[in-house]
């Protein structure tokens, strides 16, 4: 279960952060650029995507909030515990994909929020939506610079004792 020196793992985490700065709230960010430059049809369009997933990741947070709190803390415990105290290399590499997308459904929870306070149309809702893909793509540059220190750590520490 060598996870740092499979290309595999490699592929998924490029994969992962590529996915998640194209979605923007479930947006795809071409209709965002779209709904910028022509408006009428497409930014109403964008408006009611935006309007369906806010609705829907609020619904779930509030209805389900706090057993998924729960959840994803016990996951990530059990991850942290495997990965560094048990050593399991596995473990220590799902939770180098897996912590930072927690982060990026707080952040997504929180700009979900600002939307439905009233960020919700016209040139505030491009703005706050440009936000969330730039904070998108600079958590993904900092997750994958990270986990690239790690995984080249790891391969050379193992490589050293193996």
């Amino acid at each position: 279960m060598r996870s740092f020196s499979n290309l595999w793992y490699w592929i998924m985490l490029a994969v992962l952060w590529s996915t998640a700065s194209h979605w923007v709230i479930g947006v795809p960010f071409d209709m965002i650029s779209r709904a910028r430059r022509q408006g009428g049809q497409v930014q109403a369009d964008l408006e009611t995507l935006v309007r369906i997933n806010v609705e829907r990741m609020l619904y779930i947070s509030r209805s389900a909030g706090i057993w998924l709190i729960g959840l994803v803390a016990f996951l990530l415990t059990v991850l942290i515990v495997l990965g560094f105290y048990y050593n399991v290399e596995f473990a220590q590499a799902l939770l180098f994909l897996l912590g930072p997308v927690t982060i990026l459904m707080l952040l997504s929870l929180r700009t979900a929020v600002k939307i439905e306070a009233g960020e919700n149309n016209g040139e505030a809702l491009h703005r706050r939506l440009f936000r969330h893909r730039i904070s998108t793509q600079f958590l993904g540059m900092v997750a994958i610079f990270v986990t690239s220190l790690f995984g080249m750590w790891q391969n050379m520490h193992l490589g050293v004792l193996g």
